[in-house]
């Protein structure tokens, strides 16, 4: 069975339109956070580690995202990520974000590349991390 990685998000004054709804621009904002997230607590390779140190980053090449019900400020949010496919360079991923009665807000579909952040390259993702990723991987 696969792992689910999850975390909260609060919505925020700032993620808000002046219709008081989360303007759809905020959520990607959002999910790219949730990657982040991701990858520091659950695949022990933070972004700093990936882009300060090792000179490499996890870009999004390719996102399809539904908004199927809107978010206001306040709300708590909670936000799962699950692995869809894992290539040699890359790994779509799925996420979904669930209100506090886990009725779906939003479902997210990236795929994201391993690149050399200088000479902006993809290159195959580094074992270690790639492995961590494998428990995300549905089946």
């Amino acid at each position: 069975m696969s792992l689910v990685f999850r975390t909260p998000i609060s919505i925020r004054f700032a993620h808000c339109d002046p219709a008081g709804i989360v303007f759809y621009p905020r959520y990607f904002e959002l999910i790219n956070g949730v990657v982040e997230d991701w990858c520091a607590q659950d695949l022990a390779m933070s972004f700093h580690e990936m882009h300060m140190v090792q000179g490499i980053g996890l870009p999004t090449v390719h996102i399809e995202t539904d908004f199927v019900k809107t978010s206001v400020m306040g709300d708590e949010l909670l936000a799962e990520l699950r692995v869809i496919k894992l290539g040699r360079a890359s790994a779509t991923v799925e996420i979904r974000m669930l209100g506090q009665d886990q009725d779906l807000r939003l479902t997210a579909r990236l795929v994201l590349v391993m690149a050399q952040v200088q000479e902006r390259k993809a290159i195959a993702l580094p074992s270690a991390l790639r492995e961590q990723m494998r428990k995300y991987l549905v089946s």
